[in-house]
């Protein structure tokens, strides 16, 4: 198979295999009028599989939502060919309507215009909780 380079835009490497997907959605790449190319299933050395996906087109990425679905993830942004910048990300520290508050109770469920904030708690377990009712939310489990 062959996928071009990119000559200016984004290649969001090192995804857990079977994540592109859930990215793609997350950060709504169906919208771009640029390509766009999910390489699924391919061969790491970090990882036995991993997916790519490849932007074509500088853009601004939402670090937190891409950090949340999976923390291992590196972004290179690429400028005439070549990379000018490389990103590891982390689990976000704070992340705004990227979980939604289950709690009926919660503020959110009846002022909808509020954001869903929820905050890292325990980094080792994953665990994030509302900043509005502290209910419990864990981030997604790597497969």
């Amino acid at each position: 198979m062959i996928v071009d380079s990119i000559q200016n835009g984004i290649v969001i490497d090192h995804i857990r295999a079977g994540k592109s997907m859930e990215i793609y959605q997350a950060l709504n790449l169906d919208q771009l009028s640029c390509q766009v190319a999910i390489i699924r299933n391919a061969s790491s050395k970090k990882r036995i599989k991993k997916d790519v996906i490849k932007i074509d087109a500088p853009i601004d990425l939402n670090i937190d939502v891409i950090g949340y679905v999976d923390p291992d993830i590196t972004i290179n942004y690429i400028r005439d060919g070549k990379i000018i910048e490389k990103k590891h990300l982390a689990l976000p520290e704070r992340v705004t309507n990227v979980i939604f508050c289950s709690n009926p109770r919660c503020i959110t469920s009846c002022e909808q215009e509020l954001p869903h904030v929820f905050k890292l708690t325990d980094r080792k377990s994953r665990t994030y909780r509302c900043i509005y009712c502290e209910t419990r939310s864990k981030a997604q489990e790597n497969d």
